[in-house]
């Protein structure tokens, strides 16, 4: 399940059986909407009020233009599921999924062309910061960079070949991968070098926790979901991860901050979860 706050009163939220739920009253009531597909989805996302799209499995891209309460196919050449997706205006952006397909659009969606990925590894999460500096993750320790718009992706040299669920950039050069097993890198060249920074598993854990979604809220403070519900913060710009303990009992698979005050969480068996931010 994914979700996404524009604002800390108005969101969405996507699931199984092509769900999409949105809030306009910060989470008290989420109001079921007819997403127009049976397909399961994994991630949605609107760059303002109006303009969304939900992305899942089947080749599955949704779009609204009405701010989530009408949704449209779009349409793609491929059945590969996709997983992530950013845009960075109305009109561009780019998802990712199965088999390293990479499409990308300039037109809101109405026209969806493949990128050159050169991998056939799954791709889980894709960030753009701009519409030429992005980078994409996914299976067997993947990480892809690209400074042209995704017109050459070049695959970056990772230790070890875990699977990395998500990427997310703070600003041009700091950003930050996670995966499974508790890993997390950390690049401070805009993704050409990466610096583990893995989790160790301490004296309580039987398992090392999948991580599934990161993101920041400023330069300093961070947060990290995984797996049965835990989540990780750190205001020291990631050197050390402080564990918060499980907010679920499910795994959570999305995770978004509309200010610094904030934040929510979605996960399995449309769990989703309010954090409060205490300064």
């Amino acid at each position: 399940m994914g979700i996404y706050f524009h604002t800390p009163q108005l969101g969405w939220a996507v699931g199984s059986g092509g769900t999409i739920l949105k809030t306009i009253d910060g989470g008290k009531k989420w109001k079921k909407v007819v997403s127009g597909t049976t397909a399961s989805l994994s991630a949605v996302f609107f760059f303002d009020e109006k303009q969304g799209w939900a992305v899942g499995a089947n080749g599955t891209i949704r779009r609204s233009q009405d701010g989530g309460h009408t949704w449209h196919q779009q349409l793609v050449d491929t059945q590969v599921a996709f997983y992530g997706l950013s845009f960075v205006s109305p009109t561009e952006g780019w998802v990712v999924g199965g088999n390293g397909t990479i499409l990308h659009t300039k037109d809101g969606g109405s026209h969806w062309l493949d990128q050159a990925s050169k991998t056939s590894a799954a791709l889980y999460g894709v960030q753009f910061l701009t519409a030429q500096h992005g980078t994409s993750v996914g299976a067997v320790g993947t990480v892809l960079t690209t400074d042209d718009g995704g017109i050459t992706w070049v695959p970056q040299e990772m230790q070890g070949a875990v699977t990395l669920f998500d990427v997310y950039f703070s600003d041009a050069s700091t950003g930050w991968v996670v995966g499974n097993a508790g890993a997390i890198f950390q690049t401070t060249d805009g993704g050409h070098q990466w610096i583990d920074r893995t989790l160790p598993c301490t004296r309580t854990c039987t398992k090392l926790t999948d991580l599934m979604r990161v993101r920041f809220t400023d330069p300093q403070t961070g947060w990290i979901a995984g797996e049965r519900g835990m989540v990780y913060r750190t205001t020291d710009s990631g050197f050390t991860w402080m564990e918060q303990g499980a907010i679920a009992k499910v795994s959570l698979f999305g995770l978004t901050f509309p200010d610094g005050t904030q934040g929510w969480a979605s996960g399995e068996n449309g769990t989703i979860v309010r954090m409060t931010i205490g300064r």
